[in-house]
């Protein structure tokens, strides 16, 4: 007779057999010791396409990484199928310690996170002089996010033909933050090309704007043949032909001088995941300003010293106007 509760003993635990005859789970996970080390170019729907060596592997990520997941710009080991031939798939299985994290959410309400690219070291923010308007704040959240993540920013700004480029680099120009300046017709002749060359030579740039800059015309001049030839693997795979409309691409530049990360457009670019006080580091024509205020000064009261600092003539009052706003903006979140 089986007993029940607290008079039971080992004789009564009913042993199950495994029916399938797998072997019991373990937690202990294999090394990998023959894994290779590549680089994430672009995830699609679970698919993440690497650079291994100069070969292009597709790669899903294994069971053993949980929730964590690989994004562009991500050093990744790689087991598996390795020559990057039709229908093969490699697993990666180890994701390496990132050195930068850009990211953004969709409002400065919404709590989750969208990294954009890792290991990155400079922004280049993309802004069109007309057609469409040049938008300032937007160009504030990307140095907001730029200067948090630690990137150095640099600002492209295309259709200098359409529109002079004076009144924003009255706001910008004086701020050491590098720019260059394009127009259609430099661009179609390639005359632009060796200006913004010249910026991105041995460094990861992601490039981020607002849809319809010219942000991926300008990518396209630059790496024309990689892209062309990345995208065609792509497309081969997975049958989708809008590949970089919706997600971040990264590609070489010829002689193995730094990459570029062409990022879809943007729409917004939330700040949730800032901390407020570390939004003054973005406003460096601001910043010195502040030794006059009021501990904890939230920088929108009466006694906020960068009132006078703006009145003296030490910025423009629309920067004062832009820090306030994405202040106010996270303020409000906060308290929600």
């Amino acid at each position: 007779m089986r007993r029940y509760g607290k008079h039971t003993d080992e004789d009564d635990i009913r042993s199950r057999p495994n029916r399938k005859g797998n072997r019991p789970r373990t937690h202990t996970r294999p090394k990998h010791e023959d894994a290779v080390e590549g680089m994430v170019l672009t995830v699609d729907r679970g698919r993440l396409t690497c650079l291994v060596d100069d070969r292009i592997v597709l790669a899903m990520k294994a069971r053993e990484l949980g929730r964590k997941a690989a994004v562009v710009g991500d050093r990744v080991d790689i087991v598996g199928d390795l020559t990057g031939n039709k229908d093969t798939l490699a697993r990666i299985v180890r994701i390496g310690e990132r050195t930068s994290v850009l990211r953004r959410t969709a409002d400065d309400d919404d709590p989750y996170e969208r990294v954009i690219v890792a290991n990155a070291d400079q922004l280049a923010i993309v802004t069109a002089l007309a057609d469409p308007e040049p938008r300032p704040r937007l160009i504030d959240r990307c140095l907001v996010a730029a200067f948090d993540a630690g990137l150095e920013p640099l600002l492209v700004m295309t259709k200098s033909d359409l529109a002079s480029p004076d009144k924003l680099l009255e706001l910008y120009g004086h701020l050491d933050i590098p720019y260059v300046v394009t127009s259609r017709e430099e661009l179609e002749s390639g005359e632009a090309v060796g200006r913004v060359r010249e910026q991105l030579d041995d460094r990861i740039t992601a490039f981020v704007g607002h849809s319809g800059v010219g942000k991926t015309t300008l990518v396209n001049s630059l790496v024309p043949e990689e892209r062309r030839r990345l995208t065609g693997h792509v497309n081969a795979v997975t049958g989708r032909g809008r590949h970089t409309t919706t997600s971040a691409l990264a590609l070489p530049l010829a002689g193995d001088a730094g990459w570029v990360v062409d990022t879809p457009g943007l729409r917004s670019f939330g700040l949730h995941h800032v901390d407020p006080s570390r939004v003054i580091h973005a406003f460096p024509d601001l910043e010195p300003g502040t030794e006059g205020c009021p501990r904890a000064c939230s920088h929108d009261e009466p006694d906020c010293a960068l009132d006078q600092w703006v009145a003296d003539g030490h910025a423009d009052p629309a920067r004062l106007y832009s820090l306030r706003r994405m202040l106010a903006t996270r303020e409000r979140t906060e308290g929600d």
